[in-house]
C-alpha cells in the first residue's frame, strides 16, 4: 500500500513524498484524485467521478479520460495506489496522511475538550486543526467539486470560531484576539457570531463604545447588503453590553462555563415518523444503506435515494432511519421537504429543526444555518430529508460534522451534492411486486389466482404505489376476484381511474411531477404518451417538438432528472434509448388528449414518423438490398406531384448529422434498434389519419433489405393499420402497396396460398390505376409464390410478365428480383440455358445497382445451377462467394442459406462431416428466426450428411422429420425431394419394397408438376 504519501486537500490539491512534491497533472487529474481522497476507503464508481469532474456536461469521452487520469496518477503515486474496483476506482491511502482527515480529528478532540471544559486544550487542538490549511480548499481544480469545496470552507470557519470561544472562554487572553477578530470581521462582515465574539471581547477590555460601533456597523451591513436584522444572538450581545451585564465578564465565565452565546444544550429529537409493515423487495438496498449510514467513517455519510413517484424512496428512507436509530442517540430529525410539489424554503427547514432542538430559531437564513450547524456539532444526530426537489434545497441544511448522518430521498439524483451513497430505486420486478400485493390484499387473494395477480403487478408496471392501491382496492372489494381488477387496469384509457383508493392515486403523483416541468418538457412528454414507442433516440424528440437538437437534449435531460424518463440502454447503433415508466405513459397520453388540439397531435406524430422515413431512406439509398423499393417514389423526390407529395415533402424532413451518421454508420444494426418504434409511429399514424405517411412508410419497411429479422408481428400490425386508414380516405393507390406487402409477409411465413391472394388482388387493384410498375412488382411476388408452391408453370408465365414490365421501366431492383425468381424457375423445370441467362441478367442488374444482398442471393442461384448440372467445385464456388459476401452484411438468415447451399455441394464432393457441421449452425439461425422453411431444408440436408455417412437411422430421423415440415406447409415438391432421399435411406437400409413405395410417390409428385427430377434416371 502506498502509505508514506501525504495528501494535501486543505489549500491546493497536492501529494507529497520524502519532502518532494509529486507531479500530479493539471486540473482534472487532481480534481479526481480530490474526488477519490474525499471517499477514504470506499469505491467510488466512475458515474459519480464524471459527475464530480464535469458536472452536468460530460464530454462523450469522459469514461476514457477518466482512465487516462488514474493511469496518469498511479505513474505519479505508485501503481497501487489507486485499485480498479466496479463500479470504478478505490484510493489506498493512510487516514493519518491526509490533512482532510486529520482536520477532522483535531477538530474533533477540540470539540470535546470544549465539552469537558478544557478550554486551553480546545483552543490548542483547534488552532493545530487550522494550522493545516494553506488556502482554498481543493485549490487549483477549477469550479470541479465546488460544493465540496465550500463545504470544507464552511467546516474551516466553524473550527476557527470555535477556537476563538475557547479563548475567550479562558482569562486573560481578550487583547490578542481583538486584533485577529477585527481583520476577521472586516473580511466576513455577515458573520454575526465573529461580530459578537469581537464586540464581547471589547466590552470585557473596558471598550464598551466600541463594541456597541462593531454591532451598529454590522446592522448596516445586514441591512445594506442583504435587507435583514441582527439575529437573536447578536441583538442578546448588543443588549447585554448595554446594561453592562456582568454575565459577560470573564469571571462569570470560569464560575458557571463557558459564555452565554457559546453552547445549547440539545434535547434528544425523534421525529422520525413510522414504518411501514409490510415492506417488501428492497432487502439490498436496505442493506446498503443501513451500512453506508452506520459503518465507521471519516466523513459525514450523505445518502441519497432517487426514483420517480411511487416506487418506494420514502418507505425505503424511513425503514433504513428506523433500523440505524441507534447509531445516532443524539437524535433523528425528520423534514418533508415537499419537493415535488410546493418546496419548503431551506431557513423554514431550519427554523422547524431548530425547535425540534430546543433553539429559538435567529430570523436570518444564515443565522439559522449557522446555528443549526453549531448544535450538531460532534453529536450523533442522524438528519432525514425527504421529497428534496434540488441540490439548493438541501444543501444550506447539511451539518458540517462528521458525526452526523444524513439520508435525503428525491425524484431527482442530486448529482452536485457530496453523496457518499446512491440508490436509484427502479420499479419491483414481478416476483417481489406479486408478493407486495399478497401482503396488501391478502396472501390467499395471490394463491388462488396467481397469473391474474401477476397480470396486475404487470398493469401496475411494477410501481409500488400503484401495486399497494391495487392490492387495496381488492382488500376493500371482497366481491372482486383478481381476474376482474386485472381486467378492468388493461383498459389503459381508464387505468389511472382503477388506481386510486382513499388518498392515495398514481395521477396526483405523476401530476405533481409533470406540473414540475417547463413547458417543453411537458410538451414532449405528452407527445411521447401520443407516440407510444416502446422507446426511442434522443433524436425523436428532435422531430416530436420540431426544435434543434440541442434543446431536445435539454428536454430529454429535464424527464430524466424528473425520472418521467429513463435510460434502457444502448442500442447497437449507439444511440442510448429513453421510455417512459407504463403508467407515465398512460399519463402522458391522457394529458395530450386533455391539452393537445387534433391538428397538432397529428403533425406531431407525422414528423417524427419523417424523420424515421427519411433516415430509412438514407440508409436503404446508403446499402442497397436489392428488393423492389414499393413506395410511390414521394419521399425523396422534389419533382413528385401531387397533394400527396407537398404533404409528404412538408414531413419528411432531415434530421441531425449526429442521428443521420449513426443511421449510415451500421443500417442493420439502426433498423434493428428502431424496427418496433417505427412500428408503433405507423400505427399511431393511421389512427390519426395520416394515411399518406402511414402508407409510404409501412410500404418502405416492407420493401427494406431489413425484413430479414422476421418481425412478422410488427409487419402484420403496420400493414393493417394502414391499410385500413387508406381505404377510409379511398387510397387506392395506398391500398394497392399495402396488399404487396401484405402478400410478400404471407410469403415470409411460408403462407404462400394466403401469398397469392394477395398478389393477385393488388395486381388487379394495379391494372385498374394503370400503375406499371407497383403490377410488376405484385407480379414478382405472385410468380416467386406459385413456384414455392409447386405451380411452376404458372410461375414461369408470372414472372415473365414481371421481368418484361420491369425492362420496359428500366428498374434495375426489379429486373435484378425476378430475373432471379425466374431464372430459379428454369431451374425447376430443368432448362439450364435459360436459368443461367436469367441469372446473368439479375447479377448485372444487382451490380449496376450496387447491391451486395442482391448479388449474393443471385450468387447462390447460380451455385444451385453448377450443382444440378454435377459440377461440384463450383458450385461450391458460387455458394462460397455468396457466403463470403452476406457474411459483411448483417443477415445472418440468407447467410444460413447460402452455407446450406454450400453444404449441400460439399456432400456432393464427398465432404459430408464438414457439411453437417455447417447444416447444425444454420439450423440454429432459421429456428431461431422461426423460419420453418429453412429449418425443414436444413433437416433434409443434415439427413443426406447422414446419409452419406451411413449413419442409416439419424439420417431417416432427419429426413422424416423434415418431410412431416414440408407437408404442414403444404409444400408438396421439396416433401417429394425429401421422399426420395428417404428413399435411397431405406434402400441402403436393405427394405426395397419401402423404398420403392417412396420412390413412386416421389415421381408422381415430380411428373404432376413438369419438376427437372422426372426425368432422372432410377427414379
Amino acid at each position: 500500500m502506498n502509505t508514506d504519501t501525504d495528501y494535501r486537500l486543505l489549500g491546493p490539491v497536492e501529494a507529497w513524498r520524502a519532502g518532494r512534491r509529486l507531479a500530479l497533472g493539471g486540473p482534472k487529474p487532481r480534481a479526481l484524485l480530490a474526488a477519490l481522497l474525499l471517499e477514504p476507503g470506499r469505491v467510488v464508481s466512475v458515474d459519480a467521478l464524471v459527475d464530480a469532474i464535469w458536472g452536468e456536461r460530460p464530454p462523450d469521452t469522459a469514461r476514457s479520460l477518466i482512465q487516462s487520469y488514474v493511469s496518469a496518477l498511479r505513474r505519479a503515486l505508485s501503481a497501487d495506489a489507486i485499485e480498479t474496483r466496479p463500479p470504478g476506482y478505490l484510493v489506498h491511502a493512510d487516514a493519518t496522511l491526509v490533512d482532510r482527515a486529520e482536520f477532522e480529528r483535531l477538530c474533533t478532540e477540540g470539540r470535546q475538550a470544549a465539552a469537558d471544559g478544557d478550554h486551553a486544550a480546545a483552543a490548542r487542538l483547534l488552532g493545530d486543526a487550522l494550522a493545516l490549511w494553506r488556502g482554498p480548499a481543493l485549490g487549483g481544480i477549477g469550479e470541479t467539486l465546488r460544493a465540496v469545496a465550500d463545504q470544507l470552507d464552511e467546516a474551516r470557519q466553524a473550527a476557527l470560531e470555535e477556537r476563538i470561544a475557547a479563548e475567550l472562554a479562558r482569562t486573560g487572553r481578550e487583547t490578542e484576539l481583538v486584533g485577529e477578530l477585527t481583520a476577521l470581521v472586516a473580511r466576513h462582515p455577515g458573520r454575526e457570531r465573529l461580530r459578537g465574539q469581537l464586540m464581547l471581547a471589547l466590552y470585557r477590555l473596558g471598550r464598551q463604545a466600541d463594541a456597541l460601533t462593531v454591532y451598529a456597523e454590522g446592522r448596516d451591513v445586514l441591512a445594506d447588503e442583504l435587507g435583514i436584522d441582527p439575529g437573536p444572538d447578536l441583538r442578546r450581545m448588543y443588549e447585554a453590553i448595554l446594561r453592562a451585564d456582568d454575565e459577560l465578564l470573564p469571571a462569570a465565565a470560569d464560575a458557571h462555563g463557558p459564555a452565554r452565546n457559546e453552547a445549547v444544550v440539545v434535547p434528544v429529537a425523534a421525529l422520525l415518523p413510522p414504518t411501514i409493515g409490510d415492506f417488501t423487495g428492497r432487502e439490498t438496498q436496505l442493506a446498503d444503506v443501513r451500512a453506508a449510514l452506520s459503518e465507521p467513517r471519516e466523513a459525514m455519510p450523505v445518502v441519497v435515494l432517487s426514483g420517480p413517484g411511487g416506487v418506494g424512496k420514502s418507505t425505503l428512507g424511513v425503514r433504513a432511519a428506523h433500523q440505524v436509530a441507534d447509531a445516532y442517540p443524539d437524535g433523528q430529525l425528520y423534514a418533508e421537504l415537499r419537493g415535488a410539489t410546493d418546496p419548503v424554503a431551506p431557513g423554514e427547514v431550519l427554523g422547524r429543526l431548530l425547535y425540534a432542538l430546543g433553539a429559538d430559531p435567529p430570523d436570518g437564513d444564515a443565522e439559522r444555518r449557522d446555528l443549526f450547524r453549531s448544535l450538531v456539532a460532534g453529536r450523533r444526530v442522524l438528519l432525514v430529508l425527504d421529497d428534496a426537489g434540488s441540490e439548493s434545497q438541501v444543501r444550506p441544511l447539511l451539518p458540517g460534522s462528521a458525526t452526523c448522518g444524513v439520508l435525503i430521498t428525491a425524484r431527482a439524483r442530486l448529482g452536485a451534492l457530496p453523496v457518499t451513497h446512491r440508490a436509484d430505486l427502479d420499479v419491483l420486478d414481478t416476483d417481489p411486486g406479486t408478493e407486495l400485493l399478497g401482503r396488501v390484499a391478502g396472501e390467499r387473494r395471490v394463491r388462488d389466482e396467481p397469473d391474474s395477480a401477476r397480470r396486475i403487478v404487470e398493469l401496475c408496471g411494477g410501481l409500488p404505489l400503484a401495486i399497494r392501491i391495487a392490492g387495496a382496492r381488492l382488500a376493500t372489494r371482497r366481491h372482486w376476484t383478481a381476474r376482474m381488477l386485472a381486467d378492468r387496469l388493461a383498459d389503459e384509457h381508464h387505468r389511472l381511474d382503477e388506481l386510486a383508493v382513499g388518498d392515495l392515486e398514481v395521477r396526483a403523483g405523476l401530476g405533481m411531477s409533470y406540473r414540475a416541468l417547463d413547458a417543453p418538457a411537458r410538451t414532449a412528454l405528452r407527445r411521447l404518451g401520443l407516440l407510444a414507442a416502446p422507446d426511442v433516440a434522443a433524436w425523436v424528440v428532435t422531430a416530436l417538438l420540431d426544435v434543434p437538437e440541442a434543446e431536445a437534449d435539454r428536454v430529454v435531460e429535464q424527464l430524466i432528472d424528473a425520472q418521467l424518463l429513463h435510460c434502457t440502454g444502448v442500442d447497437r447503433a449507439g444511440q442510448p434509448r429513453y421510455r417512459p415508466h407504463d403508467l407515465v405513459r398512460v399519463y402522458a397520453a391522457e394529458r395530450a388528449d386533455a391539452e393537445d388540439p387534433p391538428a397538432e397531435r397529428a403533425a406531431a406524430v407525422g414528423r417524427a414518423l419523417g424523420a424515421w422515413l427519411w433516415l430509412t431512406g438514407r440508409a436503404a439509398s446508403a446499402t442497397p438490398s436489392g428488393a423492389v423499393e414499393l413506395h410511390r417514389g414521394l419521399l425523396y423526390s422534389d419533382d413528385s406531384d401531387g397533394s400527396a407529395a407537398v404533404a409528404l415533402r412538408r414531413l419528411v424532413r432531415p434530421v441531425g448529422p449526429e442521428a443521420t451518421q449513426r443511421a449510415l454508420a451500421d443500417p442493420a444494426a439502426w433498423f434493428e434498434a428502431e424496427a418496433d418504434a417505427i412500428a408503433a409511429a405507423v400505427e399511431r399514424a393511421a389512427s390519426l389519419d395520416l394515411h399518406t405517411l402511414s402508407c409510404e412508410a409501412a410500404a418502405a419497411l416492407c420493401s427494406s433489405a431489413y425484413t430479414v429479422g422476421n418481425r412478422f408481428e410488427a409487419w402484420w400490425r403496420t400493414h393493417d393499420a394502414a391499410l385500413a386508414a387508406a381505404r377510409r380516405a379511398e387510397d387506392r393507390a395506398g391500398e394497392a402497396l399495402l396488399l404487396i406487402g401484405l402478400g410478400q409477409l404471407r410469403y415470409e411465413q411460408d403462407r404462400f396460398t394466403d401469398s397469392q391472394r394477395y398478389f393477385n388482388q393488388a395486381a388487379g387493384l394495379c391494372a385498374e390505376l394503370g400503375d406499371v410498375r407497383g403490377r410488376a412488382a405484385a407480379f414478382a411476388g405472385l410468380g416467386s409464390a406459385r413456384r414455392e408452391a409447386g405451380r411452376l408453370r404458372d410461375a414461369q408465365d408470372t414472372l415473365v410478365r414481371a421481368v418484361e414490365g420491369f425492362r420496359r421501366l428500366k428498374d434495375d431492383p426489379g429486373i435484378g428480383l425476378s430475373c432471379r425468381y425466374l431464372g430459379s424457375v428454369q431451374l425447376e423445370l430443368g432448362d439450364f440455358d435459360a436459368s443461367r441467362s436469367f441469372l446473368d441478367e439479375s447479377l448485372r442488374a444487382y451490380r449496376r445497382l450496387g447491391s451486395r444482398r442482391g448479388e449474393s442471393l443471385t450468387l447462390r442461384s447460380i451455385g444451385l445451377v453448377h450443382r444440378a448440372l454435377g459440377e461440384y467445385a463450383q458450385a461450391e464456388e458460387f455458394s462460397g462467394r455468396a457466403v463470403d459476401l452476406l457474411s459483411t452484411l448483417g443477415d445472418p438468415l440468407m447467410l444460413a442459406y447460402a452455407m446450406q447451399a454450400r453444404a449441400k455441394s460439399r456432400i456432393r464432393l464427398g465432404r459430408s462431416d464438414e457439411a453437417a457441421v455447417e447444416i447444425r449452425s444454420v439450423l440454429d439461425v432459421c429456428r431461431g428466426h422461426r423460419d420453418r422453411f429453412g429449418e425443414a431444408l436444413g433437416l433434409r440436408t443434415l439427413g443426406e450428411c447422414e446419409l452419406a455417412a451411413g449413419r442409416l437411422d439419424t439420417a431417416e430421423q432427419h429426413l422424416t422429420t423434415a418431410a412431416a415440415l414440408w407437408n404442414d406447409l403444404e409444400l408438396p415438391l421439396p416433401r417429394a425431394r425429401t421422399l426420395r432421399d428417404l428413399a435411397a435411406t431405406r434402400q441402403a437400409a436393405g427394405d426395397r419394397a419401402g423404398a420403392g413405395a417412396l420412390r413412386a410417390e416421389a415421381r408422381e409428385v415430380f411428373t404432376a408438376y413438369e419438376a427437372r427430377e422426372r426425368n432422372e434416371p432410377g427414379l
